[in-house]
């Protein structure tokens, strides 16, 4: 079977096929702007989703970090004082006083010569350790337990009955409620404040000793 080609049928197709009109051109680029910028506007609400989520995984995860050390160590002591520290001194929340302080005393065992002291530092005369939670073994030297930006109005440490209410006594079944308030995120570095990511940022969390006498 022979195919035959016609010149005359290729000009005439040729002839009659159109280009796009100016209204087609315009209506057809203004549909491919729309399309990309609904997808830079999904990629940038992605981006700005992911600080966000950044930014609370990684204060829970500082905040953790931070804490671990001292739940164990409230868990596993066999006496908690709470009252008011610093490097040097100690002194217990009077008994029939609400027992609540920026500083805390732990005991591991009996023998009293035997403790660790965790005090929040409020001399702001010292810029190197103001606005830190401080720990202490032997009264000389200590080291950064929550190594920046805590600004608590409240108490960081209080004695409370399983309501949550403050104690007045010394019980040997109380909770040690801790209680750490913050004016920056560090990992990564985000300030608190109107404004920015956060208006407030509080942690709170309880603590009982496991062994009760």
């Amino acid at each position: 079977m022979k195919i035959l080609f016609s010149p005359t049928d290729a000009r005439r197709t040729t002839r009659h096929t159109r280009a796009f009109t100016m209204a087609e051109m315009v209506i057809t680029v203004g549909v491919f702007m729309l399309l990309m910028g609904g997808i830079l506007y999904g990629y940038l609400f992605g981006l700005n989703l992911f600080q966000i989520t950044k930014i609370k995984l990684g204060a829970s995860d500082d905040a953790r970090k931070a804490l671990i050390r001292l739940t164990d160590e409230i868990r596993s002591a066999n006496q908690v004082q709470i009252g008011a520290g610093n490097l040097t001194s100690f002194l217990e929340d009077a008994t029939n006083g609400v027992q609540v302080g920026f500083a805390m005393q732990i005991y591991p065992d009996t023998n009293h010569n035997n403790w660790i002291r965790y005090w929040y530092e409020t001399n702001s005369a010292d810029t190197t350790n103001f606005t830190k939670l401080l720990r202490t073994t032997d009264g000389t030297n200590f080291q950064r337990t929550m190594p920046h930006a805590i600004t608590n109005r409240v108490p960081i440490f209080s004695s409370e009955d399983p309501a949550g209410n403050y104690l007045t006594n010394n019980l040997n079944n109380r909770v040690i409620g801790v209680t750490l308030q913050f004016y920056q995120i560090e990992y990564p570095i985000v300030m608190i404040g109107t404004n920015n990511y956060y208006d407030f940022y509080q942690l709170h969390t309880r603590i009982t000793r496991r062994t009760l006498y």
